[in-house]
């Protein structure tokens, strides 16, 4: 079946009882299905024009997690994230099934961490009650903003009204693990309004707050609207980054990456795989993954995606992007990647992990940007300051040559 055969089963081994151990591993699932496309997303995602066509490409991820079963048998799953897409447009049954194939063809750790993304106008009480008693024991739900007005601006489907009734209803469903997405840098919003949004969402208490800047990706519908609409500048934003930072730590939520609040405990433990370089499996149409030392995306094409695996003969490509990570790719990858996290960089696991100091190699570059409150250095740890991560995309593009890092599609920082 498609995928296992772009790998083999050597691994390095760290002792002499690693046989008997299986590493970590997370696994990603992407529904590309929305009932409505946003105006400024630009994941893959349409909004399907029957059901038959939903029903097709779950059964083709369940025969795509069956083909990765024999390849997968040394790992064990400890988180699972289902995403979009909107995953809860698909009717409850289909989503029950997949998540019953999740967990007869992977082992899945203990206490697995199991994520599933929803819009707040596709669930109700009853349907989040079925999906936890089914083993997801974390929301994520896009709110993106509680003015109505700016949600208007995004071409959301939902009011703030519909959020909160959603949210009541993933509590009464006893679902103890919520996570929040909040936008800033959005059509008519000020620091003002901003901060009335991040008040009413603590109010609310979730265990986690995601707060993205937002990038006008040309090929969007809001980036050609843009020009006609009252942005923020990119001060005004930097001021609402700053301020949204100080508000959550002030209310219990600390920042624990460029775009990441949590409460204590309640770090996302799936994201963090990806920050922290670990490996993790994407299953589904565009889905990427970075396994046994390769980086890999599935087609961005559900019919091409579906065909490819039902018909393993048929010689279509499956993988948009199917490369072997290079040493230049990995020491620059895991620079940018520890650099979005408030834990930053330790020179000593730097040069554990590499074989030189990151201190030699870089530590003049970095001197202006800690002089200038940008960065700070403190016990052979380098991390970014609130102000550093505004700005991270510049930072980093000074620091690295980009060339040698290849597609890295996790990074989309800030400014």
């Amino acid at each position: 079946m498609p995928g296992i055969q772009l790998f083999d089963n050597r691994r390095d081994r760290k002792s002499p009882f690693a046989r008997f151990e299986k590493s970590r591993l997370g696994l990603y699932l992407h529904i590309p299905f929305c009932r409505a496309k946003c105006a400024y997303c630009d994941f893959y995602s349409f909004v399907p024009n029957e059901e038959e066509i939903m029903e097709r490409y779950v059964d083709a991820l369940i025969l795509h997690m069956q083909s990765y079963r024999a390849g997968a048998k040394d790992y064990l799953p400890d988180t699972v994230f289902i995403g979009g897409g909107t995953p809860t447009a698909l009717p409850i049954e289909l989503l029950l099934k997949l998540i019953r194939a999740v967990k007869r063809n992977f082992t899945l750790a203990k206490g697995a961490e199991f994520t599933l993304e929803a819009n707040p106008a596709t669930v109700d009480v009853g349907m989040l009650r079925r999906l936890r008693w089914a083993g997801v024991n974390r929301l994520s739900m896009g709110l993106q903003s509680a003015n109505n007005e700016e949600l208007a601006a995004l071409s959301r489907v939902h009011r703030r009204e519909d959020f909160a009734e959603s949210f009541r209803a993933a509590r009464r469903a006893r679902i103890e693990n919520i996570n929040v997405d909040l936008m800033f840098g959005i059509p008519y919003q000020t620091k003002k309004s901003l901060m009335k949004t991040l008040a009413y969402v603590v109010r609310l208490g979730p265990e986690h707050i995601s707060l993205y800047d937002l990038i006008l990706e040309p090929s969007t519908p809001l980036a050609k609207r843009a020009p006609g609409l009252p942005m923020p500048s990119d001060d005004e934003e930097a001021d609402m980054y700053l301020a949204a930072v100080e508000f959550l730590a002030q209310n219990g939520y600390a920042q624990y990456e460029v775009s990441n609040f949590a409460r204590p405990g309640y770090q996302c433990r799936h994201n963090l795989k990806y920050w922290n370089c670990e490996e993790y499996l994407g299953l589904g149409a565009s889905a990427h993954s970075y396994f046994r030392d390769s980086r890999f995306s599935f087609a961005r094409d559900v019919k091409r995606y579906m065909h490819g695996i039902e018909v393993p003969t048929s010689r279509i490509k499956m993988t948009d992007e199917n490369d072997v990570i290079s040493p230049q790719e990995r020491i620059g990858e895991y620079i940018m990647l520890r650099f979005r996290l408030t834990a930053g960089l330790s020179d000593r696991e730097f040069t554990r992990r590499f074989g030189f100091s990151f201190t030699q190699k870089y530590g003049k570059k970095m001197q202006p940007y800690i002089s200038g409150g940008f960065a700070a250095y403190k016990d052979g740890v380098y991390a970014l300051t609130p102000r550093g991560m505004f700005v991270s995309n510049y930072i980093l593009s000074d620091l690295l040559d980009f060339e040698d890092l290849g597609q890295l599609h996790l990074f989309s920082g800030m400014k």
